[in-house]
């Protein structure tokens, strides 16, 4: 076991150096991550779903000033998140567009982990114009994944949003050099114009990213304990709503994408903020809590670093102890062997029924 963290950690060490010794690295290499020892509340007598379904909202909040992005979301989208109609007699043609995870600023170097983005275009015969809609962080990976631990607060303070971006054009060279841009299906005018209004209305209630996949380790029908909730599982829906609205999908065509799973046993609810962090909480769990995600913070140094990832990996490995968030509520994971892991696995397209 120590052998493999040694290889791990030479990946990351070289990731560092390649990237420039970068604090964005830790949102890349999300392959070494989580946790530390609590107490743990009792469900028993409690019917658990599994997975635990993705916490809907009735309207999108604002976003709180102390969460930055080091790259501005969605700067050529259109205005509110509108999107233009099309004509009911238009053809659409839906592409699979997919590229590694920061291409535009290192190429293809995250391809090389299968660390890849995904999204979906779409171009009218009509009018000869390209779109693309994607869907992902307001504030970059880390942010999402890791919360910040504020002197000033007591609870970890999370900038954890998601949100759709729909803009004119594809960007060819982007998605062609070291990804994918090939046609998967063809639809109506009019069905594009049913799928605009439910993206509006998938954006505006699903308001968080989420970047892990839980579930037990791998056997023959693992329980899937949490879903991720990120670019993949947009394009997903998408492929799905628009194979509901009589799309037609090329069959043929091979589809995979990057999850990132953590491998537990039957995870255990703690609780939510006001429970845990709150004037009557369990003052013991909130330090825990705390504790466990200080090693995420973004180190100063190489130093740094380096007792950062020996304390991630005696937590999350020999402690066998993770602290998930989800619909904004805290999960204990009893963590098992591979512990976590990131995978590039085919999802096929939609069944198609309209041929």
């Amino acid at each position: 076991m120590l052998h493999r963290w040694r290889v791990i950690t030479y990946m990351e060490i070289r990731a560092v150096f390649t990237m420039g010794c970068n604090i964005m690295m830790l949102e890349a290499m999300l392959l070494v991550f989580l946790m530390i020892s609590l107490t743990i509340c009792s469900t028993e007598g409690f019917q658990q779903q599994w997975p635990v379904p993705y916490k809907r909202f009735d309207f999108r909040p604002k976003t709180d000033p102390y969460c930055q992005a080091r790259y501005t979301f969605c700067p050529s989208g259109f205005e509110n998140g509108s999107i233009p109609k099309m004509k009911d007699e238009d053809i659409i043609d839906v592409y699979r567009l997919q590229a590694p995870v920061w291409e535009f600023k290192y190429g293809d170097l995250l391809g090389h982990f299968k660390i890849m983005h995904d999204a979906v275009g779409f171009r009218s015969s009509i009018t000869g114009k390209n779109y693309t809609a994607e869907w992902y962080e307001l504030f970059q990976l880390g942010n999402c994944t890791f919360p910040h631990l504020r002197p000033n607060m007591e609870e970890p303070f999370w900038c954890n949003q998601g949100a759709a971006c729909f803009y004119e054009g594809i960007d060819d060279e982007h998605w062609k050099s070291n990804g994918t841009l090939v046609p998967v299906a063809r639809m109506s005018g009019g069905m594009f114009n049913q799928m605009s209004k439910w993206l509006k209305e998938d954006n505006d209630t699903g308001i968080y990213y989420e970047t892990w996949t839980v579930q037990e380790p791998t056997r023959a029908k693992p329980r899937v304990w949490f879903e991720s909730y990120d670019c993949s599982k947009f394009v997903l829906r998408t492929y799905q709503k628009i194979w509901e609205l009589g799309a037609t999908f090329n069959k043929e065509i091979q589809t995979n994408y990057t999850r990132i799973f953590l491998y537990s046993g039957e995870p255990v609810y703690l609780g939510n903020v006001s429970s845990i962090f709150g004037p009557h909480g369990n003052k013991s769990l909130a330090e825990d809590i705390r504790m466990f995600y200080t090693p995420f913070r973004p180190p100063h140094s190489f130093k740094e670093f380096l007792i950062s990832i020996l304390a991630i990996y005696d937590e999350v490995v020999l402690h066998k102890t993770f602290y998930l968030f989800y619909n904004f509520e805290y999960w204990y994971l009893p963590m098992e062997y591979p512990y976590i892991k990131l995978t590039y696995e085919e999802i096929p397209l939609p069944s198609n029924k309209h041929v």
